[in-house]
């Protein structure tokens, strides 16, 4: 059975050797971005990735984001850190998939920015049930958890949702004429 997503008829297409390399660049782009800007605090460009690469890919999104899970697990080690992000992007992912395909362009940078910046204000909340049972925590202490990461939950929301409100809809532009042009 080859490999790959299925269609909408359930039919798998095989991953093409211009989307494994396509796939590898956006991986990269958003590990890139993330470790420079690292020293901002919540402050980076995998949420906005995200959902320019779920508009432009949809379904096959998953290999990208996966592939960057990945490489942020062989840079950091797969510590207890590690195993939130196997489900807290996908949750960016799947609330973009719901969106409809065409946005009216005036409502676009809006959207985006808003479901981008609700996942970044919702990111602790998020992390925390992972945390709460790997460590043991009560469902007290994971909420004062929640709390105490809140100021880094606003300022990680307003940063995704800048990001995402100015740069998806051109990023999704010029994917598309890329991906017109190959």
């Amino acid at each position: 059975m080859p490999s790959g997503l299925s269609n909408m008829w359930g039919q798998r297409k095989p991953v093409t050797a211009r989307e494994i390399a396509l796939f590898g660049l956006c991986a990269g782009l958003m590990l890139a971005g993330k470790k420079v800007m690292e020293p901002l605090p919540n402050i980076h460009p995998v949420g906005l990735m995200i959902v320019v690469m779920t508009v432009l890919f949809r379904a096959r999104a998953l290999y990208p984001l996966y592939t960057y899970i990945l490489l942020e697990g062989l840079l950091g080690g797969f510590g207890t850190w590690w195993i939130p992000y196997l489900y807290v992007w996908v949750i960016l992912w799947a609330g973009v998939m719901l969106l409809p395909r065409n946005l009216p362009p005036r409502l676009a940078p809006l959207i985006y920015g808003l479901i981008c910046g609700l996942h970044g204000l919702a990111f602790g909340a998020l992390y925390a049930p992972a945390q709460a049972l790997l460590y043991g925590l009560n469902f007290k202490t994971m909420l004062m958890w929640i709390a105490s990461g809140f100021p880094y939950d606003c300022i990680h929301g307003v940063a995704n949702f800048v990001l995402a409100a100015v740069l998806s809809v051109p990023l999704i532009r010029v994917g598309r004429r890329a991906m017109d042009g190959i």
